[in-house]
């Protein structure tokens, strides 16, 4: 027994220290963590950083210090921490190609985070969609389409493709043409089509309306029907002028033409 006991004591003796030593780097190492992560959150505070992307980076942050301070309390305690520093590497080495698409799907998050080629609420036209903006995460982003789809596109292909964003002016041109017959007065059909342009409430005067003629066709005259909107009212604006513009052609006696079928029987 008491040989036991002169064993415990020695134990006791020469790792005390240790043991010690270590509690009290786990405790400063502890409060130093917190101190620097509240740093880091007051400077990206400044910067009005995407609150969803200053937390994300906070606890990355966090989870990477306290990895770094667990092996330097191993360390302490008199224990090899160059085995368990080659696991946890290999480890992310593994977890990082296993989640490369993920990763790429994160980049492009922060990007269009930091960077804000569109916002929630923005019309976009991306990847062949056009929606509006319902959120945007680290991974994907929502949109709604017209057809009331939601959408849901990774930011990984997101980021590195072509984006329009309708919203960014404010304003936004709806293209339309409209045909009429060669032997109709191309100044009689300008006014009347520019009447139904101004007469529209939704019509912005500024910038001017135009209507101006595009092409020759086959079978028509074609004209360039060219008001200005805001965003929210694109598609009320594109179909009743469409609407208005057929209507206002009718009651001034200028045809719209359309194609004609001609069939050739041979005989015999």
């Amino acid at each position: 027994m008491e040989k036991y006991l002169t064993t415990a004591k020695d134990l006791l003796l020469e790792y005390s220290p240790k043991v010690l030593y270590a509690l009290a780097l786990l405790i400063v190492g502890l409060y130093a963590i917190k101190f620097i992560l509240r740093l880091i959150n007051k400077l990206l505070n400044s910067r009005h950083v995407d609150n969803t992307l200053q937390a994300f980076l906070s606890n990355l942050l966090g989870w990477g210090l306290k990895a770094v301070l667990l092996i330097a309390v191993i360390s302490k305690l008199g224990i090899d921490t160059t085995a368990l520093a080659a696991v946890m590497a290999a480890a992310g080495l593994g977890l990082g190609l296993a989640l490369q698409g993920s990763l790429a799907n994160f980049a492009g998050g922060v990007l269009i985070i930091l960077f804000k080629p569109f916002r929630v609420d923005d019309l976009i036209n991306a990847q062949g969609e056009i929606g509006v903006v319902k959120d945007i995460q680290l991974f994907t982003t929502q949109i709604l389409t017209p057809s009331n789809k939601r959408v849901i596109i990774p930011n990984g292909t997101l980021a590195n493709g072509n984006i329009v964003n309708l919203s960014a002016e404010g304003t936004l041109r709806v293209d339309l043409t409209i045909g009429v017959g060669y032997s109709e007065d191309i100044k009689k059909t300008k006014e009347v089509l520019l009447k139904v342009l101004t007469a529209h409430s939704k019509v912005l005067s500024e910038p001017l309306p135009t209507v101006n003629v595009s092409e020759l066709a086959d079978s028509s005259v074609n004209f360039a029907v060219r008001p200005w909107c805001t965003v929210e009212d694109y598609w009320t604006v594109y179909f009743e002028i469409t609407e208005n513009c057929k209507e206002a052609l009718d009651a001034a006696g200028i045809e719209i033409p359309y194609p004609h079928v001609v069939e050739i029987h041979k005989k015999g």
